[in-house]
C-alpha cells in the first residue's frame, strides 16, 4: 500500500500550515475564555464567602439578642469600603480579601449595643490603622476616612502598600 506524497505539493503544505495556525489560534482563544470564566467564578466565590461570614455574624448577634430582649439596638452588619482601590491599582480579587480581613479584625462588635460601640470608636479606628494586612506577600495599611455607627457599621478606608 502506497501513501501519496501530498506533503510535497504547495497546496497541501498551505493547508497543513493553515490548520496548524488555526489550531494554535483556537487554543489561545480557548485559554482566554477559560481564564475569564475562572476569574469570574473566583470573584463570585469570594463575594459569596463574604456574604456567608456576614450572615453567620448576623445570626450570632440575633441569637444573642433573643436571649436579652431588653437590650437596645445592636450592631448586626459591618460594611467595609476601600475608597481608593482603583487609584493604587488593587486587583479585583484582592479587594474582597482585604475587606474580609478588616471585617474579621473588628467582628467582635457584631451583636454589641450601638451605644457601647460608639464609646469605643477610637479603639476600632486604631485597631484598623495600626494593623498591617498581608495578602500575597504584599502588606497593606489603612487609614479610616469615615466611621458610621448604627445597626450597620460602615467603615470607609483608604489603603496604601507598606514596603
Amino acid at each position: 500500500m502506497h501513501i501519496p506524497p501530498y506533503h510535497k505539493k504547495k497546496t497541501w503544505q498551505r493547508f497543513f500550515a493553515g490548520s496548524l495556525v488555526g489550531g494554535i489560534i483556537a487554543y489561545i482563544i480557548f485559554i482566554f475564555m477559560y481564564g475569564t470564566m475562572y476569574e469570574n467564578q473566583l470573584k463570585e466565590n469570594l463575594e459569596l464567602t463574604s456574604q456567608v461570614n456576614d450572615l453567620k455574624n448576623q445570626n450570632e448577634a440575633l441569637l444573642k439578642d433573643t436571649e436579652n430582649l431588653k437590650t437596645p439596638v445592636t450592631v448586626s452588619v459591618i460594611d467595609i469600603t476601600i475608597e481608593n482601590a482603583e487609584e493604587i491599582s488593587l486587583d479585583s480579587l484582592v479587594v474582597p480579601k482585604l475587606e474580609e480581613l478588616v471585617k474579621e479584625e473588628i467582628s467582635h462588635i457584631t451583636g454589641q449595643s450601638v451605644s457601647i460601640v460608639e464609646e469605643i470608636d477610637q479603639l476600632l479606628i486604631s485597631a484598623i490603622v495600626n494593623k498591617e494586612f498581608t495578602i500575597d506577600d504584599i502588606r497593606y495599611q489603612f487609614t479610616v476616612r469615615m466611621l458610621v455607627i448604627s445597626e450597620t457599621v460602615k467603615v470607609f478606608l483608604e489603603a496604601e502598600t507598606v514596603n
